[in-house]
């Protein structure tokens, strides 16, 4: 069933009133009718079953039934991704989004060749509207946020000692595997650090260790950045249930 987001502003006691983009889509794209059912979120984590009952200046669904959405992880995760090449974030934010990522932070380490520079703001709000339709798509139950401008690693460091704990996936570590971390894991929000293509340098995981940041193998393969994050939250989102 098609879902889509909706402010709180929008939400009357009876009924949700879509107006822009989403009303033109499930107007001319899905050609909906009045009586057709559709389900709209508040982005907060409440889904709203409802009843398309007018399609005049945009579209009115009466509220059949609400209930709290399923599909968010009791686990907050935070990425913080450094910057990759061409447009392999976009895709990193699509899928990480799917999987059940909370929020994404774009890290600029030394290793990085891209830099935003002029282009930060308007490559931000695109990765924004790419994190809203993989949400849609995926039927979240709230849009995650793509942080409002880029890191510095140790901005991200520090940002990352207000949430209950950190890993780092790092190819020199041996012993200590996203299992036996989570083991040892009862928090709600968890930050992963994921490196550019170059990785992270001996001393960005020092920096990161002396910030709390924990060191975790992913196995015997060195993967691409583009890979590495969502693999890395697909295993946790797992093991965390």
């Amino acid at each position: 069933m098609p879902k889509f987001f909706v402010e709180s502003h929008q939400i009357n006691q009876k009924s949700i009133h879509l107006t822009s983009e989403d009303a033109k889509h499930i107007k001319t794209v899905l050609r909906a009718r009045e009586g057709e059912e559709i389900i709209l979120c508040d982005g907060l984590g409440t889904d709203y079953l409802c009843r398309v009952v007018s399609l005049d200046d945009g579209v009115t669904a009466e509220i059949i039934s609400s209930e709290i959405c399923q599909s968010e992880p009791k686990t907050k995760i935070t990425l913080y991704q450094g910057l990759p090449k061409a447009d392999k974030m976009e895709l990193i934010i699509q899928k990480c989004v799917e999987l059940g990522v909370d929020r994404i932070v774009a890290v600029s380490t030394e290793r990085c060749i891209v830099k935003l520079d002029k282009k930060e703001e308007k490559k931000l709000e695109r990765w924004q509207k790419i994190a809203e339709a993989a949400a849609k798509q995926s039927g979240r139950g709230k849009i995650p946020e793509i942080a409002p401008k880029v890191l510095r690693f140790s901005q991200a460091l520090d940002q990352a000692k207000t949430l209950d704990g950190a890993i780092i996936p790092y190819e020199k570590e041996e012993d200590r595997g996203i299992r036996s971390f989570v083991e040892g894991f009862s928090g709600k929000e968890l930050g992963v650090f994921i490196g550019p293509e170059g990785g992270f340098t001996e001393d960005e995981i020092q920096s990161a260790q002396d910030a709390g940041v924990l060191p975790i193998t992913l196995g015997k393969r060195i993967l691409r950045t583009e890979t590495a994050g969502m693999t890395t939250i697909a295993i946790l989102l797992y093991e965390l249930g």
